[in-house]
């Protein structure tokens, strides 16, 4: 059942997008996923697929074409006429390998019709098939707030009939901040999980390959070029995020012999040609400080102070909880605990509650600053968010090492 499961997860992005690209509803692609999901978890026992993505894609796209075509008997009120017999266009369909239609369903969920503060939630939750409560958590807001938005978003696409196609590169500027920001997400997602043990396993490999396949479709924007770079430098790093437990290291105690050059050499080359257009972003700001810890591999030593100083000119541009966390640990770091806590005392942690980084960076500092007992407290609060398991690990150990 459990690899079932797993192979289930992997495959949902690919197939749900092909999905909504031919059915041209996300509600049916979804629902014909689901419907497809549980007569695997029946009939896989028996005799498991060799393709286990291309039996779903099969199975789902005959349950959304069936329940458009009993829609449609219904809306002419033909009652209990036998179903038509399948087109040749639709048994062609079923015999397709899955198409990949990643990019063209996120620049639709993008589009402009659909508020700003819904385009990200709802690609992420149609594309990339995360739940709500986690959804809710990476934006820092409550749950049922999310599912309002995403279901008032897909109503949107509906009514304003949002065409299913990747738009003229004319109207790319009005969507591709929106995508950028969906990527972003998608990849932190990813990044929260050094084991690559969860539901988001795929992201990081999904999300490396659409920003450089972005950077290559949009070779003018700095921020595209930003995002691609930031891949790259953080992903570099993942040969080194587990020690031999599977305990999650932290960037500063890696081994950089393990870290990738390649990556690292096409992050600097595109953050090269980003300075070369002249205007900078909070995605190259944050390249820019992952790059940062990348100088360790020269330097030996982490430059904290300059990391600090990197998260002041993100909060100008972009000044939310998650940079004012980050800045506190950095200054702290740089500083010392008391440093980053008077920082983190300025932040508002209403929103913060149930988002791990927060209590992990309380924990930080507060064993920084010579406070076990708030130290292990904080920890104790990040244990109980449920963390991977490399975080998880990773917590544990240190709150051993607090007593």
């Amino acid at each position: 059942m459990q690899a079932a499961a797993k192979a289930i997860a992997e495959a949902r992005p690919r197939v749900v997008a092909a999905l909504a690209a031919r059915l041209r509803d996300l509600d049916l692609a979804e629902d014909a996923f689901a419907e497809a999901c549980a007569a695997a978890l029946i009939a896989w026992p028996q005799q498991a697929p060799r393709d286990p993505a291309a039996w779903l894609w099969r199975a789902s796209l005959r349950r959304g074409i069936d329940a458009k075509r009993r829609a449609a008997v219904r809306e002419r009120a033909v009652h209990d006429a036998p179903a038509p017999p399948p087109t040749p266009e639709e048994v062609l369909m079923a015999d397709q390998p899955i198409p990949d239609e990643r990019l063209r369903l996120i620049f639709v969920c993008c589009h402009p019709a659909i508020g700003a503060d819904a385009r990200a939630a709802l690609t992420l939750k149609v594309v990339c098939g995360l739940s709500t409560e986690r959804l809710a958590r990476a934006f820092l807001v409550a749950e049922p707030a999310m599912l309002q938005r995403i279901t008032r978003a897909k109503r949107k696409i509906a009514a304003a009939g949002v065409p299913f196609e990747v738009p003229g590169p004319a109207a790319w500027p009005e969507r591709l901040e929106a995508v950028l920001a969906t990527l972003e997400i998608a990849y932190a997602q990813a990044y929260e999980d050094a084991a690559l043990a969860g539901e988001t396993a795929g992201f990081a490999a999904e999300v490396l390959r659409l920003s450089g396949l972005l950077a290559e479709l949009v070779p003018d924007d700095p921020e595209v070029l930003g995002l691609a770079a930031l891949v790259r430098f953080t992903e570099a790093r993942r040969p080194a995020r587990l020690d031999d437990a599977g305990a999650m290291v932290p960037p500063e105690a890696q081994d950089v012999r393990l870290w990738r050059r390649d990556l690292i050499a096409e992050g600097a080359a595109l953050m090269a040609r980003a300075a070369d257009l002249g205007r900078s972003g909070p995605r190259q700001i944050l390249a820019a400080i992952h790059g940062a810890h990348l100088s360790r591999m020269e330097t030996r030593a982490t430059p904290w102070a300059d990391i600090a100083a990197l998260y002041d000119v993100l909060l100008t541009v972009r000044p939310t909880p998650v940079t004012r966390v980050n800045r506190a640990v950095a200054l702290g770091e740089a500083f010392g605990g008391e440093a980053g806590l008077a920082a983190l005392a300025e932040i508002d942690p209403e929103r913060l509650e149930a988002w791990l980084p927060w209590h992990a960076a309380r924990a930080g500092l507060f064993a920084k600053a010579g406070d076990s007992l708030r130290a292990r407290e904080a920890l104790k609060a990040a244990l109980a968010l449920k963390p991977a398991p490399a975080e998880r690990l990773f917590l544990e150990r240190r709150l051993r090492a607090l007593g």
